[in-house]
């Protein structure tokens, strides 16, 4: 089995009670809302991967007002279609972020499609991964240890 470590960088941006997010396609093609952000480019700072993810997504460009935790994901994905197993583990940085500037956009030919502010409270009634849900906790409620409360299971 493959291992592959994917080091991603996001933005929690909440104004007058609503959140910005980004629409993905699920691997089974269903739209999903996910946080503005995304892959570290080798070398690239995480600070920077999030202010240039978010301006890709959504046309807006962010100040960095904090940091908020970082999520761990480790899943193993069995291979299909001829497509070898990959052990993928990803540690995505979760931020906070103030609009300074740019156009609400959607992304073209990018991993995103469409870009929307959406109420907070709304957010339950999305179909969205669950990142979303982690960074809005984490937003809410400021853990020092940058760990939301609800724990995974220890494998």
């Amino acid at each position: 089995m493959r291992r592959k470590l994917r080091v991603a960088a996001y933005a929690v941006c909440v104004r007058d009670g609503q959140i910005l997010l980004a629409r993905s396609p699920a691997p089974d093609g269903t739209p999903e809302w996910v946080l503005p952000g995304g892959g570290m480019e080798h070398g690239e700072d995480p600070y920077d991967t999030v202010r240039r993810e978010v301006t890709e997504e959504t046309g807006y460009r962010i100040e960095v007002t904090g940091l908020l935790g970082i999520d761990s994901h480790h899943v193993p994905i069995r291979g299909r279609l001829g497509r070898r197993s990959v052990d993928h583990h990803g540690v995505r940085i979760v931020y906070t972020g103030e609009i300074t500037g740019g156009d609400l956009r959607h992304e073209v030919n990018g991993s995103t499609d469409f870009a929307a502010w959406h109420d907070l409270d709304a957010v339950p009634g999305l179909a969205r991964i669950h990142l979303v849900d982690t960074a809005l906790r984490l937003w809410r409620e400021r853990p020092p240890s940058g760990r939301a409360t609800t724990e995974r299971p220890v494998p």
